[in-house]
């Protein structure tokens, strides 16, 4: 009679021993394995049931154990499938550029190394491990693990696991080996690099970066309207960026707030020509034929490689520009709230290390050390002066044996007595 299976129905019994197998598990003679069935809630809302299989019935105990102790039967889902039904989710909630890094990070180093595995046996040292196969530099694998955690926690939120293991794992430091300081051009490699671009709407992109440290798709997205030529200031409060096809979409800057940079005296003429002839809503800097001129453009018509081989920099890249701008800020006597400012850095932090405070820190230190030595030897023959010579009684009685075993140093100049030693046998 068809209906609920009882204890003795075949698939309750256990053919290993002839037992009957604990509530919850069955026996599948079709696989010949156990297989246990639970209940939670599914991916798009409501219940949903799950179930696995597995060789001993061992294993299919301590798997029931945990899904009773509250372990969600979906965290046996894996990632790859989690990342099918959440990565809209995901999507839709961040900028296209972003997007577009996600999806290579997903590509080329998530998913080759952790995609197959359940979402409940991901742990923060298999993160770990994985990282360390992971392609790219600190920022590739900031992405990677920022896509990670963002679909982990989705997956906490929605009770599949109970917390996100990739907020346990340190994130790739995103300091250079070379600090941006000495990334930066010096101001006859500005000038070499400027001529060296013919005189156009080109040159006039590369001279807006360097002289504004402006992002390359702030430069790209700058309206005629956006320059104060009468205060000599750019409002920067757009950019573009490439959609997940490639097509440049307009958004506010990446701090998503607008700024002021200076519009300084060696950008105003190229500022001025760029600007003639045009309406306050058109593209400041355009390209050749009207069009908009990004950064892949401007470096292929430029023959960027050439380029930066003939001013001796054969490493520079275009957020180069940027290091240079700021580094140049400081070394104009400008404050660090004043360049992040001006930047538009989301922390003080990004715009210190711009800046040469601490390259000369052994230097000043030295030499505030050599100064007050020399000060103090100074006094010292000052006070000898002052005193004169030994008068004939002092030359008659020496000193005492223990102090002519003090002995005078000097160290950079300075008198240093010497403290005199214990004969041998005296103890303290």
């Amino acid at each position: 009679m068809a209906g609920r299976p009882t204890k003795d129905t075949p698939s309750r019994v256990d053919p290993r021993t002839g037992r009957p197998l604990p509530e919850g598990i069955r026996w599948r003679a079709d696989r010949q394995r156990y297989q246990i069935r639970v209940v939670g809630p599914s991916v798009e809302g409501g219940a949903a049931e799950r179930s696995r299989t597995f060789l001993t019935l061992a294993e299919a105990k301590r798997e029931l154990a945990k899904m009773v102790a509250g372990r969600n039967p979906n965290g046996s889902m894996t990632l790859d499938q989690w990342y099918d039904k959440y990565w809209p989710a995901i999507e839709s909630s961040i900028r296209p550029a972003t997007a577009r890094s996600y999806g290579v990070a997903w590509r080329l180093r998530v998913k080759p190394s952790l995609g197959r595995h359940r979402l409940d046996e991901i742990t923060s040292p298999m993160i770990e491990s994985a990282m360390v196969a992971w392609s790219g530099g600190a920022s590739a694998k900031n992405d990677a693990l920022a896509l990670l955690s963002r679909l982990l926690d989705g997956a906490r939120r929605s009770r599949f696991i109970d917390f996100n293991p990739a907020r346990e794992v340190k994130r790739p430091s995103m300091r250079e080996s070379i600090s941006p300081v000495s990334r930066a051009l010096t101001l006859e490699q500005i000038t070499a690099l400027l001529d060296l671009i013919p005189d156009g709407v080109y040159r006039r992109y590369f001279a807006a970066l360097v002289y504004t440290g402006m992002r390359a798709g702030e430069a790209t997205a700058l309206r005629v309207g956006d320059v104060d030529f009468g205060r000599g200031v750019i409002r920067v409060s757009r950019s573009l960026s490439p959609g997940m096809r490639g097509e440049l979409i307009e958004q506010s800057p990446k701090s998503h707030k607008s700024r002021d940079v200076p519009l300084i005296d060696a950008l105003r003429p190229y500022a001025e020509a760029a600007s003639r002839g045009k309406q306050g809503s058109d593209l400041l800097f355009d390209g050749p034929d009207g069009g908009r001129l990004t950064n892949h453009n401007a470096r292929r018509a430029v023959n960027w490689e050439e380029l930066r081989e003939a001013i001796g920099r054969p490493d520079l890249r275009i957020h180069d520009l940027r290091h240079t701008f700021a580094t140049i800020l400081f070394d104009a006597g400008a404050t660090a709230p004043d360049v992040q400012a001006t930047l538009g850095h989301s922390s003080l932090q990004v715009t210190e290390r711009y800046s040469r405070a601490r390259e000369g820190v052994a230097l000043r230190a030295g030499a505030a050390l050599n100064d007050a030595l020399k000060r103090a030897d100074e006094s010292t023959d000052s006070s000898r002066a002052k005193t004169g010579t030994k008068s004939q009684a002092e030359s008659a009685h020496p000193e005492p044996e223990m102090a002519q075993r003090r002995t005078r140093r000097t160290l950079n100049g300075t008198s240093m007595t010497q403290p005199h030693r214990r004969p041998r046998g005296m103890t303290r």
